[in-house]
């Protein structure tokens, strides 16, 4: 090994390394501390979402609903009410002498009509064919008494005339007591053969009106008295009907309390079959004196001249058949009258300004309501106002309201479908029908 490949022995004082300076040691602690910070104050800054933007508000939905234009008009009240037909003189019919019954005539058969003074029902006459002929021969005996008596008398005057008495004989010498005794048994046999006559008349018991046989009870054989009822008839001139109304609804109407009142007319429906379109015209004349005690109604008493259609064409009324009625009330003018399905609860309807096609709400006082409208007054709502016919449970006022037509019927809607299907089978267009 050679000297030089030893390290030289250090000679003299030690090297001592460096210290670092102020900057250093600035450098060293804030700079990190910088560092750390601009990390936090980054992370922050980078991690917080930046907040999108909202999107824009869709436009809201048009409210879809059925209306109909409010128009001021004048409204006939009308005061519904149902009755039965009742027969006009219904009685119970009778003879007037007693016999046994020997001929009953098609005219008295139940259900028939007969003509006032027919010949209904006739009693063997016999009988009282021998009494008119021994009333006829009391007549004969009594006339013949009496010309005996005036023959006697007119003697008597000239046997005192021939006695030459000058002075006026006496009323028993001129037989006048015994002249008016033979008047009046005269007079007496002549009443006794008029009521043998009547009598023997009366065995054809005849129809005192124009009417129709009820019902019959009696029969061809059967003996009868003076008052055996053989049946019940009643008068075909008119019929009547007992219409009941509330007392609550006597404020509408003015009834004819007297026969001397102005009749109210009136038109009667049928009350079997809703669907008939037969209706017949009848007079209030007159109403009862006392209301209902059990129900508080006036009854109005109506009059349907010739109800069987006999000096006419009417459909015949039967006695018994139930009919409506619908009584014409007062008037009340300047009024709305909408449909009842309009009206929601506390008397409140939707309107539409059409001007604006805006939805609103009002509430109204009826003044009358029937089953299918309701009538009010309003000095805010202007004629050509809509009226919402369409249940809206939330559409909120101010909101935008489309008008939209009624729903076609499905049985229509067939219809007209299968119309369409079989105009594009034959190839040919169909015209517009108007409405």
């Amino acid at each position: 090994m050679t000297p030089s490949d030893h390290p030289s022995p250090p000679t003299g004082t030690p090297q001592e390394s460096p210290r670092p300076g102020i900057l250093g040691i600035v450098i060293r602690i804030v700079l990190p501390i910088v560092l750390l910070a601009a990390g936090i104050i980054g992370y922050t800054k980078l991690s917080v979402e930046q907040p999108e933007e909202a999107p824009p508000r869709p436009k809201a939905k048009a409210i879809e609903a059925r209306v109909h234009e409010l128009k001021r008009q004048d409204y006939q009240v009308l005061v519904p009410s149902q009755g039965h037909i009742r027969a006009h003189s219904l009685v119970t019919f009778t003879a007037q002498v007693s016999g046994r019954v020997r001929v009953i005539h098609p005219t008295f058969e139940e259900g028939a009509f007969f003509k006032k003074d027919d010949v209904l029902l006739e009693i063997d006459p016999v009988d009282f064919q021998v009494a008119l002929i021994s009333a006829r021969a009391q007549v004969a005996s009594a006339q013949l008494n009496l010309d005996k008596e005036e023959a006697l008398a007119e003697q008597a005057r000239l046997d005192w005339k021939d006695l030459g008495y000058k002075d006026e004989p006496s009323a028993l010498v001129r037989r006048e007591p015994q002249l008016k005794a033979a008047r009046q048994g005269l007079l007496l046999a002549e009443a006794q053969e008029a009521s043998a006559l009547r009598n023997l008349e009366r065995t054809k018991v005849t129809a005192p009106f124009d009417g129709r046989v009820l019902k019959r009870t009696t029969g061809i054989g059967q003996t009868i008295g003076a008052a055996t009822p053989l049946g019940q008839i009643f008068a075909t001139d008119y019929s009547e009907v007992r219409l009941p109304v509330s007392t609550l609804r006597l404020g509408d109407i003015t009834l004819p309390e007297d026969t001397d009142d102005q009749p109210l007319p009136v038109t009667l429906q049928d009350g079997l079959n809703e669907e008939s379109a037969a209706s017949w015209e009848a007079r209030i004349l007159r109403t009862e004196g006392a209301l209902d005690a059990s129900t508080l109604e006036l009854f109005a008493i109506a009059r349907i001249e010739d109800p069987f259609g006999l000096k006419s064409e009417k459909v015949p009324l039967r006695v018994g058949q139930p009919v409506t009625a619908a009584i014409p009330g007062k008037t009340l003018e300047d009024v709305f009258v909408i449909p009842r399905e309009a009206v929601s609860q506390l008397s409140r309807i939707r309107i539409v300004d059409p001007a604006t096609m805006k939805l609103g709400t009002t509430y109204i006082r009826p003044l009358h309501a029937d089953d299918d409208h309701i009538i009010f007054k309003s000095s805010s709502l202007e004629d050509g106002t809509l009226l919402v016919l369409t249940r809206l449970v939330y559409a909120p006022d101010g909101g935008e309201v489309v008008v939209v037509e009624d729903e076609v019927p499905e049985d229509t809607a067939e219809s007209e479908q299968a119309e369409a299907n079989t105009v594009s089978q034959s190839g040919k267009t169909p015209g517009k029908t108007g409405k």
